[in-house]
């Protein structure tokens, strides 16, 4: 992954400033390109960063229940018209012998959403990751959230939300444990 290239992402909003009919030299306008270079190079973090690397630590547990953290706010970019999208993320493992400080499974999912994304996309990430790190024997991932790019352009359906779901081994194979992890992540 390479580093983010602010001077290139700076020339490019002016030049978006001028392709709009602004000038990028009034005084509104003349820190927006710098403004706008550094929002990306937060908003696009996860572009530099390996979210297996908060999955190397875990701790041997005898457990064979779900662990279930719900509600794990999120902001990404939609990467069909770089507009923003955020929502809540919840997730659900079952483990095999070892579990996972909760606070990391939140920088996983912010590490994904933090690059041009669909939330398709995201939500498998999310659990194709857990699954294999954790070597668990099963995982739910449910993801909801509003899309400004059909919220506010387009289509312009305010307060609409997708959901998205990845559910992998017996969250999914075993009948009972999807029903239960479901509705878990459901919260009902």
């Amino acid at each position: 992954m390479g580093r983010m290239d602010l001077e290139r992402i700076e020339k490019a909003v002016r030049e978006i400033l001028i392709a709009v009919g602004e000038d990028p030299d009034r005084e509104g306008l003349r820190k927006t390109p710098q403004r706008v270079a550094k929002m990306y190079k937060e908003l696009f973090s996860g572009l530099e960063k390996d979210p297996s690397e908060h999955l190397h630590t875990a701790f041997t547990e005898v457990y064979d229940e779900l662990v279930v953290l719900r509600d794990i706010p999120f902001n990404s970019m939609c990467e069909h018209h770089l507009m923003p999208f955020e929502g809540k993320a919840h997730v659900a493992y079952l483990p095999e012998g070892q579990v996972v400080g909760i606070s990391k499974l939140a920088r996983v999912i912010d590490d994904f959403a933090h690059r041009p994304q669909v939330q398709e996309r995201l939500t498998s990430q999310i659990a194709n990751l857990l699954m294999e790190r954790l070597n668990a024997k099963g995982v739910a991932v449910v993801v909801q959230a509003t899309h400004t790019c059909m919220t506010c352009r387009g289509v312009k359906k305010p307060g609409s939300v997708m959901v998205t779901s990845a559910v992998r081994g017996l969250c999914k194979s075993d009948a009972r444990t999807r029903g239960e992890v479901m509705t878990l992540l459901g919260g009902q």
